[in-house]
This record gives C-alpha cells, structure tokens and sequence, in this order.
C-alpha cells in the first residue's frame, strides 16, 4: 500500500477506509520511533470509541505508548496476528501490520480534522 494515500493523525496512526470500516494502524515513522515492538494490547471487539480516545497500547523494550481513536465509533476487528508476532507493525506498518477495524459513527464529520500525506510530512518535519 502507498502511504500516500493513507489519512493521519498528529499522534502517528493511519487510516484507510475500507468499505464502511476503517483499517487503521501505526505510521512508519511511529514504529521507528518505538523501536522493536514486542506487544499490542487489543481493545475488545465491540469497544465504541470516541475521536482522541485511547484506543491501545502498544510496548517496545523502550516505551509503551498509546494509540489513538482517529474516529469515533465501534471496534469491529483486531489483527489477531499481532498477537503472536507483534513486531509484523515493524515489517509492515501500513499492510500487515494494520492493528484494527473501526466502523465508524460519523466519519464525514470527523475526516477533516485527519491529515493528507502531504500535511502529515509537514508534521514530521515540525516535530
């Protein structure tokens, strides 16, 4: 997957609207910055969500760090591969290494406050 075409947050996850979920994840740079991530806490499925809330946690040798609900809605999968081999978000952090699906409740309210590559890149350099 290009991620180009992906939509990010400030705090480094991606989105990809798949049908009417959306796959989201950690940016590359986030993994890197994380380092060898060698567990993901999945939420339930089932879990509704708002916009900015934690979502999960996920832990390196160096940190944990949370990731954020880019949207508001309901957990409808996780990545059960992650479970065993967490360190596919560092092969393949906008593929494989995708870490859930949300259905979202108002996404067309909510996508603007998400950023284009472009935006995100502006970011990076600012940070």
């Amino acid at each position: 997957m290009d991620a180009k075409s992906l939509l990010y947050t400030s705090s480094h996850e991606w989105i990809e609207p798949e049908g009417d979920v959306l796959k989201i994840g950690i940016s590359d740079h986030a993994q890197h910055m994380l380092g060898d991530i060698v567990f993901v806490e999945m939420p339930e499925p089932g879990k509704r969500v708002a916009a900015g809330d934690e979502l999960l946690t996920i832990e390196s040798p160096k940190a944990a760090a949370s990731v954020y609900a880019p949207v508001s809605g309901e957990v409808v999968e996780v990545n059960g591969d992650l479970e065993s081999s967490p360190d596919i978000v560092n092969r393949s952090p906008t593929e494989d290494g995708w870490i859930v699906k949300i259905r979202p409740s108002d996404f067309a309210a909510e996508k603007s406050a998400l950023l284009a590559w472009d935006a995100y890149s502006r970011h990076l350099e600012e940070e």
